[in-house]
C-alpha cells in the first residue's frame, strides 16, 4: 500500500505489521531452534560466553532474549562523514542515500561494446567520476582490479578510492588479513584511529552465506567493525529457490535470521558499534538457471526488509538500481530506474548498485553516468509537495488578463530550481528538430560524452601530500609483500 507520513514524504510499504511480527517472530525462532552456522573462533568463543549454545559442529543456537539485547545496544541514526570529515550521510528513518555497486569484476568498455578485465586507471576513473555526479552520496569500492596480485584487491580498491574521492566509502575486505591495513589507511586520512573511531568515512559489508551461515572471514569483519567503531554493512543474499525458499515470505524469515544473528556478533565484540540492516536478495530465473538481481522479486524483498530494518530501529541498505542486462539498453532502464524508486519509496537508508550489469559482475562509467540522473529524480520524488505560500496558486490571484506569463513571476523565480529538476546532459529533452541538427544521439552517446568531459574536467580535491605519502607507502608495501615491486604507474597520475 501507499502511504505518507506527516512530511508528506511517499512511502511503500509491503507488509502489515501482523505481518512483519509474524516473520521477525519465526526467524527469532529459528535461531533459537536450528541456528547458525559460525566459522570463526572468535566469534564462537563470544557467543558461547554470551549464553548461545554451541554444537560441536559450530552450529549456534540463539536465545531469544540475548538477540533481542544486542538489537536495542546497536546505535540509530548513524553519521557518516567524509575524507574532509565533514558530515555527508545521515543514516536514519526514510533518508535515502546512493553509491554505485561494488566488486564488479569487469567493466564495460565503450569503445568496443565488450566487457573486460579493469585495470588501476579504470578504477581512478571510476573514482573521479563518482566524486564528480552529485546524486552520490557516497563511492564505493566498486571495481576489482586484474593488475595487481588478488591478494591485496581488497586493500588496492581502497587506496584508489582515497586517493580519486572525498566521499565515503562503501567497501570490504577479501582476506582477514586486509582490514588492518585498510584500517591504517582510513586512519591516516583522518588524522588517527580516535578521529576515525568518532567520524568514520567508510562502511564494510559483511556477507553471511546462505542459507544461515558465517564463514571465518565475515564473521572477522564483523568483529573487526565493531571493535574499530567502523560501521558495518550485512549483506544477506536469499537466492529465491536456490540458497533460500523459494516463497518471498519465507525467504524473509531467513533473511531477518541472517541478519540478526550478525547483529548479534557484532554487538557481543563491541556493544554500541554502528550496524546497517541490508542485503542483496535475487531469484532463480528457470528459463536460464541465472540468479537475477533486478528482477521485481528482489526489490519486493529489498522493500519489505527495510521496512522490518526500520521495526528493528536499525538503518537499512539494499542493492538496487542495478541491471541484469550485458549492455546499456532498455532492460537495463528499466530495470535500475525501478530498483532506484522502489527504495526511494521504500526509505532504504543505503542503496548500492548504481553502474551494474550483469548480477552484479560488470560496472560501466557510461551506466554510472544515466544512473546519477536516475537517483537525481528518485530524490526530487521524496522532497514530495510542498505548500509555498499561504495562497497554494497565488500568481493565480493576480490579473490573467494583462498578458503575464507565469515565466515572469517572482514566485517562479524563487522556487523554480526546487520545484522543477534539472537533469544532466545525459538527458534529451529538446525538439526533434534540433536534436537532429545536433547528431541525433541517444542517451548512450550522451552518457559516453558525459563521461570523458567529467574525467577532463573535473579536479578531485587533493589530499594532503603527506596524507597521500603515507598512503602510497603502506600501499607499497602491501604490494612488496605479495610479490609486486611498485605501483602501477597510473597512480603517480592520480
Amino acid at each position: 500500500m501507499l502511504t505518507q507520513n506527516t512530511q508528506k514524504r511517499p512511502i511503500l510499504e509491503m507488509l502489515s505489521q501482523s505481518f512483519l511480527e509474524r516473520i521477525v517472530a519465526e526467524a527469532l525462532e529459528v535461531l533459537s531452534k536450528v541456528g547458525v552456522f559460525v566459522e570463526n573462533k572468535e566469534a564462537l568463543t563470544l557467543l558461547g560466553d554470551a549464553g548461545a549454545r554451541i554444537d560441536d559442529r559450530r552450529r549456534v543456537l540463539l536465545p531469544e532474549d540475548l538477540v533481542w539485547r544486542c538489537v536495542r545496544s546497536a546505535p540509530s541514526p548513524i553519521q557518516i562523514f567524509d575524507r574532509r570529515g565533514e558530515p555527508s550521510m545521515l543514516l536514519e528513518g526514510l533518508n535515502v542515500h546512493f553509491d554505485p555497486g561494488s566488486a564488479a569484476l569487469k567493466i564495460l568498455d565503450h569503445k568496443t561494446g565488450e566487457a573486460r578485465a579493469p585495470r588501476t586507471e579504470d578504477l581512478l576513473a571510476f573514482s573521479r567520476l563518482t566524486d564528480a555526479l552529485a546524486h552520490y552520496d557516497g563511492q564505493s569500492t566498486g571495481i576489482v582490479p586484474a593488475d595487481v596480485p588478488e591478494q591485496i584487491a581488497d586493500r588496492y580498491r581502497l587506496f584508489i578510492a582515497l586517493l580519486g574521492s572525498k566521499k565515503p566509502v562503501i567497501t570490504g575486505t577479501f582476506a582477514v588479513e586486509g582490514f588492518a591495513v585498510m584500517k591504517d589507511m582510513l586512519s591516516a586520512v583522518a588524522g588517527d584511529e580516535a578521529r576515525l573511531r568518532a567520524r568514520p568515512m567508510a562502511i564494510f559489508d559483511a556477507c553471511p552465506s546462505p542459507p544461515l551461515k558465517w564463514s571465518n572471514l565475515t564473521a572477522q569483519t564483523l568483529i573487526d567493525c565493531a571493535r574499530s567503531g567502523l560501521p558495518a554493512e550485512l549483506v544477506s543474499m536469499p537466492l529465491l529457490g536456490a540458497t533460500a525458499p523459494v516463497s518471498m515470505a519465507g525467504a524473509l524469515v531467513q533473511h531477518t535470521a541472517e541478519n540478526l544473528s550478525g547483529v548479534v556478533i557484532h554487538q557481543l565484540a563491541g556493544s554500541g558499534s554502528p550496524i546497517i540492516y541490508g542485503g542483496s536478495p535475487g531469484a532463480v530465473d528457470m528459463r536460464s538457471g541465472t540468479i537475477a538481481m533486478g528482477s521485481i522479486e528482489a526489490m519486493m524483498l529489498i522493500s519489505s526488509y527495510a521496512q522490518i530494518g526500520r521495526f528493528f530501529e536499525l538503518p537499512t541498505h539494499g542493492y538496487l538500481s542495478m541491471s541484469d542486462a550485458k549492455v546499456i539498453d532498455a532492460q537495463a532502464g528499466l530495470e535500475s530506474g525501478m530498483g532506484a524508486m522502489m527504495a526511494a519509496l521504500s526509505g532504504v537508508n543505503v542503496v548500492s548498485g548504481a553502474g551494474m550489469l550483469e548480477f552484479e559482475n560488470c560496472q560501466s562509467l557510461e551506466k554510472l553516468v544515466i544512473d546519477n540522473e536516475i537517483c537525481g529524480m528518485t530524490k526530487r520524488l521524496v522532497r514530495g509537495i510542498i505548500p509555498r505560500e499561504e495562497k497554494l496558486a497565488d500568481d493565480l490571484f493576480g490579473d490573467l488578463a494583462d498578458g503575464q506569463l507565469f515565466l515572469t513571476s517572482p514566485r517562479t523565480l524563487a522556487y523554480m530550481r526546487e520545484e522543477v529538476s534539472s537533469p544532466g546532459a545525459a538527458i534529451d529533452r529538446q525538439p526533434r528538430e534540433l536534436w537532429q541538427s545536433k547528431g541525433g544521439k541517444d542517451a548512450l552517446q550522451h552518457a559516453h560524452e558525459r563521461v570523458n568531459d567529467l574525467l577532463t574536467k573535473h579536479k578531485p580535491e587533493a589530499l594532503p601530500d603527506d596524507v597521500r605519502a603515507e598512503l602510497v607507502r603502506i600501499m607499497t608495501a602491501e604490494a612488496r609483500r605479495h610479490g609486486m615491486d611498485k605501483l602501477p604507474p597510473a597512480v603517480e597520475q592520480a
